[in-house]
């Protein structure tokens, strides 16, 4: 750990920084699932969500910076590589075989829920850990991957109704 003033004891720091670091992990392999669908995406409503995918992304973005940013003033190194977030990501893997607007908003919306668990069990964890500060960024974190949740998975809703619905792996 590097050597900084912040006033959390270094015992908190210790165990604050690799929760952060996990959730960053998923954050930027979450960034790559959105970049694939944005890319891959084909149908009758495509750009509807080809654009919706863009601005799930910059979400996203802003939330996993904000997530490196706390990690690095705790004193840790954001280890954002492709290498690091493949050895540490809890996400499902995104098929490079999607191709159907349907396929994708069920693969997205899935990716998308198993990050809002991880993150709702991070905020507690942060508590427990005595950091309000790293807790608060998760709960603010929380509340925006829920809404692109919603924002991604409304788009499917209908075809999940009439066909019965899909449990999402890795989400209780």
């Amino acid at each position: 750990m590097l050597p900084v003033k912040n006033d959390l004891p270094e015992s908190v720091r210790d165990q604050v920084i690799p929760l952060l670091q996990a959730r960053l992990a998923d954050g930027l392999d979450l960034l790559r699932h959105i970049k694939q669908a944005h890319w891959n995406v084909k149908g009758p409503n495509f750009i509807a969500l080809h654009k919706l995918f863009d601005k799930v992304y910059e979400e996203i973005e802003e939330g996993a910076d904000l997530v490196a940013e706390r990690l690095v003033q705790l004193g840790g190194i954001a280890e954002g590589t492709s290498q690091s977030v493949a050895k540490r990501t809890s996400l499902p893997e995104y098929s490079l075989k999607l191709v159907d607007s349907k396929e994708h908003i069920e693969a997205l919306s899935n990716s998308l829920a198993v990050y809002a668990k991880a993150v709702r069990k991070a905020i507690d964890q942060a508590d427990e850990m005595k950091d309000a500060g790293t807790s608060d960024l998760f709960t603010q974190l929380s509340r925006d991957v829920d809404k692109n949740l919603w924002m991604v998975e409304s788009h499917g809703i209908l075809e999940r109704r009439e066909g019965g619905s899909k449990s999402v792996k890795g989400v209780a």
